[in-house]
């Protein structure tokens, strides 16, 4: 029996050591609701030239799942509401969508979530009790290929779906959705899925501007407004409505199901009187909010909470109806130049303004590391413009002229560079996730020496693309971290069993 309790609490150890090295992410929603979009494939190349790692899709285009197909981007796919009732009707229906729509670019496209139906309680048409028996069916699809616990099943919803959000304490859903949201919640308990929330602290500050400041919006409050049930302090107004969701969850007594937010941001642009609507306004909340994410703060309910966001969206959409700001919430405009500046890492801004198409600042330009970087996204950066990036880096090998010196930030500013001379010098192409910064000081140095737009250096056909894995000896914290980890559980593994 002792040694049955060293080895349970042993696996229990190793799966809490692993779990401290996952926290929440950031990714970001690619709409399409636009006639000038680029295609898939250039949407795909944008978002790893970010570094990007989690995307929202709202159907199963299958350009788009192809796009994605083998660059390791988790994506969350939809079933539109228009196909809720097939699928709620007939298992087979179910089946038939997953052998169709999923299983032909699964596992290359990387595919984590199945979202079936998107905020129902908002839908002109009475879709609202077809969802979960839509969802049922599409968990047994995946259950009969053995992928249930891989791709899990949920369903997105508005802040509409709660009847008070304020004070977050009092949080409570709808009592006119019941029918539907009991079960739900059923489901996504039972099966481990999250609740997904699209929280929007614009609206609530352009319907109530009297009541709500801008900065408490935006993240950038200096004040705190107080919840008098609990005593909690809110700084921001994002926290407060995601709160509101846990309370409400908690109030039917559901205090295991997680939640995710599969929509926030803030538009670049709106109507007349849509005056908060600025590119500056967007881009500090979204700073803010990945710096909130991604440093795991949690809420005032949940302190250090895991907790995964969305951003939306990818591109504005100039097919969407309403008023002017729905047609600009993207990060980028249809030519793939950004709108404001955003690091995804949580960091800032990056260095050089972007938005314009100019290949120079004063004359010509190189791309180098950033020194704000961390190493692992100088490494993720470098592996990637060395790989997919078709660079060649021969030339950052052992006793080759830019080897010296053998570090990460100089053999990754050379890899910058050469990838952003290549792709037209524009801000994208120096961007790397904000890794990247330009500069008009030419970095070469002794027999290094860095391409120029328009440079005679050409790229050696036989050495583009080598293996990311002979750049570099240097490994990234997690991997090796939960490799650590698994070697020393395999060993004590033996040794108990050999007690």
């Amino acid at each position: 029996m002792g040694r049955e309790l060293r080895l349970g609490f042993l696996v229990s150890l190793l799966l809490l050591l692993l779990d401290l090295c996952s926290g929440s992410f950031v990714g970001v929603c690619y709409g399409r609701n636009a006639d000038d979009l680029p295609i898939p494939d250039k949407a795909a190349e944008l978002v790893k030239i970010h570094n990007i790692k989690y995307v929202r899709i709202y159907d199963s285009n299958i350009q788009v799942l192809k796009a994605f197909a083998n660059t390791g981007i988790e994506l969350v796919i939809g079933v539109p509401n228009s196909d809720l009732l097939p699928l709620s009707q007939f298992q087979s229906n179910a089946d038939t969508w997953l052998k169709n729509n999923i299983l032909p670019y699964y596992p290359a496209t990387k595919i984590t979530y199945i979202t079936v139906g998107a905020e129902v309680t908002e839908s002109p048409g009475n879709v609202s009790a077809l969802v979960v028996p839509a969802m049922k069916n599409v968990l047994t699809a995946l259950r009969k290929v053995g992928l249930h616990k891989k791709i899990k099943v949920s369903s997105t919803h508005s802040l509409g779906v709660l009847s008070r959000s304020f004070p977050p304490s009092a949080g409570a859903f709808n009592s006119s959705h019941a029918f539907f949201l009991k079960p739900m919640l059923e489901f996504l308990a039972e099966n481990g899925s999250p609740f997904m929330i699209n929280i929007y602290p614009y609206y609530a500050y352009r319907d109530s501007a009297t009541n709500i400041s801008l900065d408490y919006a935006l993240f950038e409050s200096s004040s705190e407004v107080i919840d008098p049930n609990t005593g909690l302090l809110y700084t921001n107004m994002f926290d407060a409505q995601v709160d509101a969701l846990y309370f409400a969850l908690m109030a039917l007594n559901f205090k295991t199901i997680k939640v995710m937010v599969t929509e926030t941001g803030w538009p670049s642009k709106g109507s007349p009187k849509e005056t908060a609507a600025t590119p500056d306004n967007a881009q500090t909340y979204n700073t803010n909010l990945i710096r909130h994410v991604i440093n795991n703060t949690g809420t005032p309910a949940k302190p250090g909470e895991e907790l995964d966001v969305y951003i939306f969206s990818l591109f504005n959409e100039n097919r969407k109806p309403g008023l002017e700001s729905e047609r600009n919430w993207g990060l980028f405009y249809p030519d793939q130049t950004s709108v404001y500046n955003l690091d995804f890492s949580g960091r800032g801004s990056v260095d050089i303004a972007t938005g314009t198409n100019s290949t120079s600042l004063n004359g010509t330009t190189w791309c180098i590391a950033s020194n704000k970087s961390s190493e692992i996204d100088l490494q993720n950066a470098l592996d990637w413009a060395c790989g997919s990036g078709n660079v060649d880096c021969t030339a950052i090998q052992p006793s080759q002229p830019c080897f010296e010196p053998d570090n990460l930030a100089s053999h990754a500013s050379y890899a910058f560079n050469s990838y952003y001379q290549q792709n037209g010098a524009t801000d994208i192409a120096c961007s790397f996730g904000g890794a990247g910064i330009r500069v008009d000081k030419d970095p070469s140095y002794d027999s290094c020496l860095y391409m120029t737009a328009g440079s005679n250096k050409t790229i050696a056909s036989n050495t583009t693309a080598m293996s990311s894995k002979s750049l570099s000896t240097r490994n990234i914290f997690p991997t090796w971290f939960s490799t650590f980890l698994l070697a020393t559980f395999i060993s004590v593994l033996l040794e108990v069993n050999h007690v």
